[in-house]
């Protein structure tokens, strides 16, 4: 069902864990990095390593929560002017149908709205949006609207503290976290969540984004070239966008819209230019990652590279990319 297509080992490794179909990794404080594509061309990485043991450990995890919270919110500072204008925009028929599933449309909480390019299309259906983010450099080049109104929630921010600038328990309609929940301390965000949800009535939704599909020239040399910013990834957060929120928890009744472990497969066409994908690229993380530890993952070979397999600087191409959204309700 999977065909492998490389492996990375950086240090010796025994145990194993459990993978999906036809890939095999193993487990252990090295890092192994398996990655298969299927018959669809959907790629799939499978990663463990020191980091992602840690966090399951449940010594010190605690103490370092704040700490991570902290470093993911500066590596999207340093890319902040990037994000702004590279990433790809949301279809509005998703806010259509999500907004056609609350009871009420007065109030709507983006969580870590970025550059509020989510919050700006759930203010076409809500009267009141409170957008938050822990990243300040985000907040400063978000776009205004009179409807929304964004908030600094840094990490050190009690729930009590949080559900109050929202706007109280049982007063929010919709919560919405684009490309962005697999970063969170989740059973907090998720405690938080069902205290702000009316019940009945509230919905909360989900979504991210992980391969761009261009041409097979193009995905060819752009798969290799992702297969080397693998090291320099967030682990485990980012296993969560690499397995389409598969096994992403998400303790709420389904709505139709996905569910726990099956979330609904979406696309997002865009049409760009040559430079604004290499912009979206340049606002990975990883590339932020290695560039502090010295290492220049696009250097200007593989740039010549990535141009002639586009078809020239000056091309305009349809792309899309591969979405996925799980959205829910709390239980009652």
């Amino acid at each position: 069902e999977y065909e492998a297509k490389a492996a990375f080992t950086f240090k010796k490794s025994n145990k194993k864990r459990r993978g999906k179909p036809g890939a095999e990794a193993n487990s252990s404080a090295s890092l192994k990095v398996i990655v298969c594509e299927n018959p669809t061309s959907q790629r799939n990485y499978y990663m463990t390593s020191e980091s992602w043991l840690e966090a399951k450990s449940e010594k010190g995890e605690e103490a370092k929560k704040v700490q991570n919270t902290e470093k993911m919110a500066g590596l999207f500072d340093k890319q902040a002017d990037l994000y702004l204008d590279a990433r790809p925009n949301y279809p509005s028929e998703w806010f259509s149908k999500l907004a056609d599933l609350t009871d009420h449309h007065g109030l709507a909480w983006d969580a870590a709205t970025g550059n509020g390019q989510a919050a700006l299309a759930v203010a076409d259906h809500y009267e009141r949006v409170i957008a938050t983010d822990v990243s300040e450099s985000q907040l400063k080049v978000a776009t205004p609207h009179p409807k929304i109104d964004y908030r600094h929630t840094p990490s050190s921010m009690t729930d009590d503290e949080l559900v109050e600038l929202i706007g109280g328990e049982n007063s929010v309609d919709l919560i919405t976290v684009a490309q962005g929940v697999h970063w969170f301390d989740l059973p907090r965000f998720y405690a938080v969540a069902t205290r702000v949800l009316r019940k009945p009535g509230g919905i909360i939704a989900v979504w991210g984004y992980n391969d761009v599909l261009v041409t097979p020239e193009f995905d060819a040399v752009q798969y290799r070239f992702h297969a080397q910013t693998l090291p320099y990834w967030k682990y485990p957060n980012i296993q969560h966008i690499f397995d389409s929120y598969e096994a992403l928890p998400f303790p709420f009744e389904s709505v139709g819209m996905g569910s726990e472990g099956k979330p609904l497969k979406l696309e997002m066409p865009k049409t760009t230019s040559f430079e604004g994908i290499i912009r979206m690229i340049k606002s990975w993380s990883a590339i932020v990652t290695a560039k502090e530890k010295g290492v220049d993952l696009l250097p200007e070979s593989l740039v010549r590279e990535l141009e002639t397999a586009w078809g020239g600087p000056d091309l305009i191409r349809p792309v899309v990319y591969k979405a996925f959204m799980i959205a829910g309700k709390v239980r009652v």
